[in-house]
């Protein structure tokens, strides 16, 4: 009996999705559309932290060692710098790798070049690259260098200069930027899901208003109300299966063309820049598509159903 009803039920929804052929379009265009705001969303969540990743890699700090400074003690200053919990990795060049790295640089400037020569001794000090764990860990690691600046034999300092002045507005921002971008996010994917939420439900409403007439009738013969609201559920689930696929197919083809639209958008330059991973939503897209399959259907559903089961409520009194 429960499965006679069930398959009833689950038939006369089908019969009222293709029935109101018009409406059901107008509720999976809203459907999708509203989907298509929260896809939006999860693709700006995925490129923003890629290129968060991006500018995180290109901030860091450098010292600067004296150029009579010995191997062996700077050596000793990475080895230490190694141990901080706030250092995720340091890169040691000496004073000949800096001046190759220069001319390699700088080999089709002859003037620059010419300059060189004329110098004669390499005027470059060996260099330590220091990367943080976090952008906001810069000035206690510049402080850690400051207090604990070892001297050479004649009492001068190793460490000539830490850069991290003229680095720390952007380290400053960035570690500011970083937390308002990921409340944001939040805070624009909370009011998405109640606009859409509330476009839904109106939609829907229009739908089960055109069969007032219908379920008051059903209601005077005796019909339960999980009778009433079983098609009208099924119905709105259905809008929400059939937006969701539309959605990810739309999510799908836009993954795919990335790369096109994002620099059509930001401009070569700025892509250059950064040095963006190529294809990066298409990766995302296609590496967690399982995730993103149950967030874009189930809310679908979810959405497409308990709009159709509130939206009924208020013709079940008749």
């Amino acid at each position: 009996m429960i499965f006679t009803n069930f398959r009833r039920i689950t038939r006369t929804g089908f019969v009222n999705f293709w029935r109101n052929g018009f409406l059901s379009f107008a509720a999976i265009v809203v459907l999708t559309l509203s989907l298509l705001a929260l896809g939006s969303i999860i693709f700006a969540g995925a490129f923003g932290k890629a290129l968060i990743s991006d500018v995180k890699d290109k901030v860091d700090i450098n010292v600067y060692f004296a150029l009579t400074a010995p191997e062996s003690d700077i050596l000793s200053v990475q080895r230490d710098l190694n141990r901080l919990p706030e250092v995720a990795s340091t890169t040691y060049l000496s004073r000949e790798q800096v001046l190759n790295n220069f001319k390699l640089k700088w080999q089709d400037n002859t003037l620059i070049m010419q300059g060189l020569e004329e110098i004669g001794n390499n005027p470059f000090p060996a260099t330590i690259n220091v990367k943080a764990k976090d952008p906001g860990q810069y000035g206690s690691i510049a402080e850690y260098l400051q207090d604990k600046n070892p001297g050479m034999s004649d009492g001068t300092p190793i460490i000539e200069k830490v850069n991290y002045e003229q680095n720390k507005l952007v380290i400053d921002r960035l570690s500011k930027i970083i937390p308002a971008i990921e409340s944001a996010g939040m805070i624009i994917a909370i009011i998405m899901i109640i606009v859409a939420m509330i476009v839904v439900f109106n939609t829907i409403r229009l739908i089960v208003y055109t069969s007032k007439d219908e379920i008051s009738v059903m209601k005077l013969v005796g019909a339960s109300n999980i009778y009433v609201r079983g098609p009208l559920i099924v119905s709105g689930v259905m809008y929400g299966i059939v937006s969701g696929a539309v959605t990810l197919v739309i999510m799908a083809a836009f993954s795919y063309w990335s790369d096109a639209v994002i620099l059509r958008f930001a401009g070569i330059s700025v892509a250059a820049d950064f040095e963006l991973v190529v294809n990066v939503l298409s990766k995302y897209f296609m590496q967690n598509f399982g995730q993103i399959f149950i967030i874009i259907m189930g809310t679908g559903i979810v959405l497409g159903g308990i709009s159709s089961y509130i939206a009924a409520r208020r013709y079940l009194r008749v």
